[in-house]
């Protein structure tokens, strides 16, 4: 027997013929009378449709967030309605000269095939899919609707609520620090290395300070992402390491910044006619540099692990014989047989930064390690710091 469902709710006339209604109702109960209008080819070749597949990974983080203790999601859905969807205004409520209050009536049935359902969801299928797959009874959503029988509304109205251009991922970076409560988890992991990076960028004594180039400081010289993916790279398997338990209440921040401060300061030292140019003029402040330059940060320091963290002038040292190795500026790369690079040719790739962080680790580990260590250190070791080098290179992704 056909049933309806009756919602307070709000509408708005935006313009001429164009209609909307906002209302809040249970997600739970959404696609009793709402379904996916999935994009497909028809037999004929036709298009039918507008909604892409189901996004697994990412429904799958939202379930998570809606499962833990305090959920919120602010943004509405969206969904076209079809004609059999009615708004009765009550006369009684305050109205203005664009809204008035009244009641949503929404038909449907308790097995309701989808070429029946009145609702076709134009924005926020992944959200709505992950309140469906939940372990919670309920999880009121505000909804967005207008009320149209025309398929061709419903698809202008999903091209331009899809086609905005979504946040810069560097002003998420820069706003992460700044955020306490559960994320996606790609965006949670970005959380410390953010932290770190905002502090290198904006304090004083800082070595890097105001140089990475972020949606505040648009004129820095270096990619916010690079310094992000040397930091990672570090808090995984390097110095960082050390003082990162995983548990945020004993993470300690200060110590990180110490090692970190410590050996830019020692970089730029050393390498003063690399320091401070735009990444087209040195390969040091670009982001293969900075990445692999961070990965002999993690060597140094584990020559030093005896110790809390090497000093800024025990740095400066090791880094002093890599020095007439390095073509930051000038002159060609000796990669190995068939190997030789133009300085400015190694590229922000993958491929490259792992070129150039083997070169450098092979060359840090012939003429500083094994010069001032000697005999004291097992071949065995010095070959596993060979390897945990080139193996973090391999796993750093391309920067943005």
């Amino acid at each position: 027997m056909p049933k309806e469902l009756k919602l307070p709710a709000i509408e708005v006339k935006q313009s001429k013929g164009r209609t909307l209604y906002t209302f809040a109702v249970d997600g739970k109960l959404v696609p009793r009378f709402a379904t996916i209008s999935r994009v497909r080819r028809k037999d004929d070749g036709g298009l039918s449709g507008y909604q892409r597949p189901e996004v697994l990974s990412h429904i799958d983080e939202i379930r998570t967030y809606l499962e833990s203790s305090s959920p919120m999601v602010p943004n509405a859905l969206v969904v076209a309605f079809d004609s059999r969807v009615k708004f009765h205004p009550d006369s009684k409520a305050v109205t203005s000269d664009y809204s008035r209050a009244g009641i949503l009536t929404i038909p449907f049935e308790e097995e309701m095939a989808d070429d029946r359902k009145p609702g076709f969801i134009v924005d926020g299928q992944q959200r709505l899919a992950a309140i469906r797959d939940a372990n919670i009874d309920r999880f009121p959503i505000c909804m967005t609707a207008f009320i149209t029988d025309d398929v061709g509304q419903q698809t202008e109205q999903f091209i331009l609520v899809n086609s905005t251009k979504p946040l810069p991922k560097g002003l998420i970076y820069e706003l992460l620090p700044g955020t306490s409560a559960r994320l996606p988890s790609l965006l949670d992991r970005r959380r410390l290395p953010a932290q770190l990076m905002e502090r290198m960028n904006l304090e004083e004594g800082s070595p890097l300070q105001k140089m990475i180039q972020t949606a505040t400081n648009p004129h820095g010289l270096i990619k916010d992402n690079s310094i992000l993916r040397m930091l990672e790279n570090s808090l995984n398997d390097g110095v960082l390491y050390r003082f990162n338990s995983g548990e945020e209440s004993t993470v300690d921040v200060e110590q990180m910044l110490n090692v970190l401060y410590a050996y830019w300061a020692a970089v730029k030292e050393v390498f003063k006619a690399g320091w401070g140019l735009p990444p087209k003029k040195s390969r040091l402040m670009h982001g293969a540099g900075i990445i692999s330059m961070g990965l002999i940060m993690d060597a140094i320091s584990d020559r030093y692990r005896d110790r809390i963290h090497p000093s800024a002038a025990q740095f400066a040292t090791d880094l002093l014989g890599l020095k007439e190795s390095c073509r930051w500026t000038a002159g060609f790369w000796d990669f190995g047989p068939g190997q030789q690079r133009k300085w400015n040719e190694v590229q922000n790739t993958s491929k490259d930064i792992e070129l150039l962080t083997n070169y450098l680790m092979i060359q840090y580990k012939s003429r500083v390690w094994s010069a001032s260590a000697g005999a004291s250190i097992p071949q065995e070791q010095k070959a596993t710091a060979s390897r945990k080098g080139s193996r973090k290179a391999m796993k750093t992704s391309v920067p943005r």
